[in-house]
């Protein structure tokens, strides 16, 4: 197949093609995380981050309309940083193909050079040996290779290629690569979803588990019941099959398909492939556009959502806006102990991130639209959610929200401790928040999930190992001891005078009372305090100040 050029239906399946591929690689691409805790899987939050811009995206025979929405629905969804890196691309590719209908391999290969530079653009410290180079690399050495005569297939097959080569360079420009023995993981993630575009080219369509479709928007059916008004309609997507059988109308045109559509509704795509027709419209009046198609056919799939609980559920937020305040804080946590905790530490918006902490810029965004405050403050408490939360301020367009860059819960506890809610100095307030979360020290105590090794210690899986402020230092076969043993390693340990530790879901009291008499006897004069946590991926977590 020498293809010229793809239009928006054609990408929009190419893309969908390189979901599935990435989803029959994300538990491979996962395993090549380097770091030995499952709390940032690469594979889960490309695929989350890649799901979400397809769900968000409608059907559009315009390339860039398409695009347009598939890059909105990928920020608005970006997960973890290698999300947040995939969202940016698919920006920067997206800005480069708007004005294009259909792309042809020399648009394709300024939008694949445009989507590295967006992606380089979104880290503050770009590094080498990572999905940022590999795609830099792969645009560098194929674009002398261009010609007048290149269609879309070639070049997509040869920017594979030259990804492929770059990514078996990758442990030799990040050590931490080299010492592990693995590739890239989010470079890995990025050549599956390319892959997955090209074989729909050759006409290999990728089957993923169903486990691993992309997740339907859930929807609260309280905000529409008997009394309620319905003004917005429905929004209708189907598949319409034409057909030879006498009882259907042959004759066909799509313009006047469209037009006899346009009686009864608006926003309308409509987009024949052969003897089928994709149809997305709003209307009131459902039943007079079932009427229209089956004159012609029968649907081969067929979707119809009522727009006014989405109208609904959105005049909700609006109302459940919360009391005016001069400082709003929204933090990441994970566990029902710490959810509690922090809300009573003031916090405004407790966002839960799952076990793996992995929010997205849009449920961020979401909970600055429930606060009414002069200035917000977000504590992402994780260093995977950061990115995620300043691509979300960015989003937002707001000026009055500062990300503190606090990568645990603890940092985060003794930030939010540390406010002066009295004061109605903002910037004191920050400030001493500020102070709070860089004075901490953080220990994280959980089970290895897979086998690491770096330079200065190595572990096997199920081994119980210790974290000092993400840096795998302790690992053995008892809890309290590598907890021990990594207090230890505090440089200024007898210096520190709280220790809070939060218990994670599956401790129990015993193992609290030993941890508790040991931590007491070796440092009699720390004041220790055990606050109910309830975390699913780390059993326990101290946090120093």
């Amino acid at each position: 197949m020498n293809t010229r050029t793809i239009s928006g239906s054609e990408l929009e399946q190419m893309i969908k093609n390189g979901l599935a591929q990435l989803q029959t690689r994300e538990t491979e691409i996962n395993r090549l995380n380097v770091f030995p805790v499952s709390d940032g899987d690469t594979g889960t939050n490309m695929r989350l981050t890649l799901a979400h811009g397809i769900g968000y995206a409608r059907p559009e025979a315009h390339a860039g309309a398409y695009l347009k929405r598939l890059s909105e629905g990928m920020l608005l969804g970006a997960r973890g940083n290698s999300g947040v890196i995939l969202s940016q691309f698919f920006k920067g590719f997206y800005t480069s193909l708007a004005p294009c209908a259909q792309l042809d391999a020399a648009a394709l290969c300024d939008a694949l050079t445009s989507g590295c530079q967006a992606a380089y653009h979104a880290v503050v410290k770009p590094a080498e040996g990572t999905i940022l180079t590999v795609t830099r690399e792969g645009i560098e050495h194929i674009r002398p290779l261009l010609t007048p005569d290149t269609d879309v297939e070639r070049l997509l097959a040869l920017y594979i290629e030259e990804m492929d080569r770059s990514l078996l360079r990758t442990p030799e420009l990040l050590p931490v690569l080299k010492e592990a023995g693995v590739v890239d993981s989010g470079a890995l993630g990025f050549i599956a979803v390319a892959d997955g575009m090209l074989k729909w080219l050759r006409g290999e369509t990728v089957t993923a588990d169903a486990a691993s479709a992309v997740p339907a928007v859930q929807m609260n059916f309280d905000l529409f019941d008997e009394n309620s008004a319905f003004e917005d309609g429905y929004c209708m997507e189907f598949i319409l099959q034409l057909m030879n059988a006498p009882q259907y109308s042959h004759e066909f045109s799509l313009a006047d398909f469209i037009r006899a559509l346009e009686q009864y509704g608006e926003s309308i795509v409509a987009v024949r492939d052969g003897m089928r027709v994709k149809v997305h419209i709003h209307t009131l009046t459902p039943a007079e556009i079932i009427v229209i198609s089956q004159r012609y056919g029968e649907f081969l799939t067929f979707k119809l959502e009522n727009m006014q609980v989405q109208h609904n559920e959105h005049d909700k937020q609006l109302q459940t806006a919360k009391q005016h305040k001069l400082l709003a804080v929204v933090a990441v946590v994970n566990g029902e102990g710490m959810k509690r905790l922090f809300t009573e530490l003031g916090c405004d918006v407790v966002i839960d991130g799952g076990a793996t902490m992995n929010t997205s810029s849009q449920e961020f965004i979401d909970a600055f639209a429930q606060l009414d405050a002069d200035a917000v403050v977000v504590l992402p408490n994780n260093a995977n959610v950061i990115l995620a939360a300043e691509q979300a301020v960015a989003l937002s367009g707001e000026d009055n929200i500062t990300v503190l860059p606090s990568k645990s819960m603890a940092e985060g506890y003794f930030a939010i401790a540390m406010d002066v809610r009295s004061s109605e100095d903002v910037a004191f307030r920050l400030h001493e928040m500020r102070d709070g979360l860089r004075n901490t020290v953080t220990l994280s105590e959980a089970t290895a999930s897979r086998d690491y090794a770096d330079s200065a210690v190595s572990c096997k899986q199920g081994d119980e190992l210790l974290l000092l402020n993400n840096r795998l230092v302790c690992v053995g076969s008892d809890p309290v001891r590598v907890i021990l043993d990594g207090l230890e390693q505090v440089e200024d340990m007898d210096d520190r005078e709280t220790c809070m530790v939060f218990r994670g879901a599956d401790t129990d009291a015993a193992q609290e009372e030993a941890l508790r008499d040991a931590i007491e006897e070796r440092w009699p004069l720390l004041e220790v305090e055990f606050v109910d946590g309830g975390m699913c991926v780390y059993h326990w977590m101290l946090g120093l100040a």
